[in-house]
């Protein structure tokens, strides 16, 4: 009877303590679990994805709140043991980052969180261009092949090909850089068409590059430079003569031509100077060449004319300086 006495009080403690605890709260609720029950963390547009939170052991109900970057998107209150379910839809660049769950009694103050899980969304991979420094070769030369796309999703894996067949392991690139190759070129079969392929995560997406082709770069002859060096040589002689012709060569020509053709200054012909020089006639004659800066004078004298001789006109020659 003693041991049924106490057996009752030690049953009727325990559940007064149970019940302080149920009210209180902050004893009895635990860090609740975060999992993903649907969809993955790398995320397409229009995609659903669904989150659970369950806090265990636990005593109902209990209200668990989703958040993303500690601002609240869902609340979710639980009257039994089950798990609060959150289902999102990923429809802009906004939604996706990192998601904490908070599970709490409705009567506390406080609460616990959750582990954290981080959405990516996954942009589809863009047509790479693939592209080379130099696109002539010769025999014997190192040449590089460089693939890159501008738009995708990280990490990117490329592969090269020659024709149809690969020609370099795959290059997956965790930063936004173009993936390299180094070709050596041994012979006429390395002159082919030359493609890349690039991928990404986002499902059932592969691009195939531009096509790209060497060609041989022609070999230059030893003679070739001595060549061209003869040519400039002989052309700026020629430019040099035609600089030549008038400024030199012109004006050396008028001057011996005028010193040829200038008479002298003063008195040309002195006939019958010593005769008497009374009553002569001055007549101005035309130059005979306007050109020239000289002009002639014809003297007649009347002495003659009434001598009955035959008039003797003595010509003079005068420089004549024009402004």
């Amino acid at each position: 009877m003693f041991f049924l006495t106490i057996l009752l009080f030690s049953y009727s403690h325990m559940s007064q303590q149970i019940q302080k605890t149920t009210a209180n709260g902050k004893e009895m609720v635990s860090n609740p679990k975060l999992e993903l029950v649907q969809g993955t963390l790398n995320v397409v547009m229009k995609q659903n994805v669904t989150l659970s939170c369950l806090s265990e052991p636990g005593y109902p109900p209990v209200r668990y709140t989703l958040f993303k970057h500690n601002q609240q998107v869902s609340v979710f209150n639980r009257s039994d043991l089950s798990p609060a379910l959150f289902t999102l839809t990923i429809s802009s660049a906004s939604d996706v980052g990192e998601y904490k769950c908070k599970a709490e009694y409705n009567n506390s103050s406080g609460g616990k969180y959750s582990n954290s899980l981080t959405f990516t969304l996954l942009e589809p991979i863009s047509k790479p261009v693939l592209s080379s420094p130099t696109s002539q070769a010769k025999k014997g030369q190192n040449v590089t092949l460089s693939c890159f796309s501008e738009n995708g999703s990280l990490p990117i894996t490329y592969l090269f090909f020659k024709g149809t067949q690969n020609i370099s392991p795959q290059k997956t690139m965790q930063k936004r850089k173009a993936a390299v190759i180094f070709l050596f070129i041994n012979s006429l079969s390395d002159f082919g068409t030359y493609k890349c392929k690039a991928n990404n995560s986002f499902p059932n997406i592969t691009k195939y590059s531009n096509a790209f082709n060497f060609t041989l770069a022609e070999e230059r002859s030893h003679s070739q430079p001595l060549i061209i060096s003869l040519g400039l040589i002989l052309l700026l002689l020629i430019i040099g003569f035609a600089l030549a012709i008038p400024f030199f060569l012109i004006p050396l020509y008028k001057a011996k031509k005028f010193k040829s053709s200038r008479p002298s200054t003063g008195l040309i012909s002195r006939v019958n100077a010593e005769e008497c020089e009374n009553e002569v006639i001055y007549s101005e004659i035309e130059p005979v060449r306007p050109e020239e800066e000289y002009i002639n004078f014809s003297v007649i004298r009347r002495e003659e004319e009434k001598a009955g001789k035959s008039p003797c006109a003595t010509v003079y020659s005068k420089v004549l300086i024009r402004d």
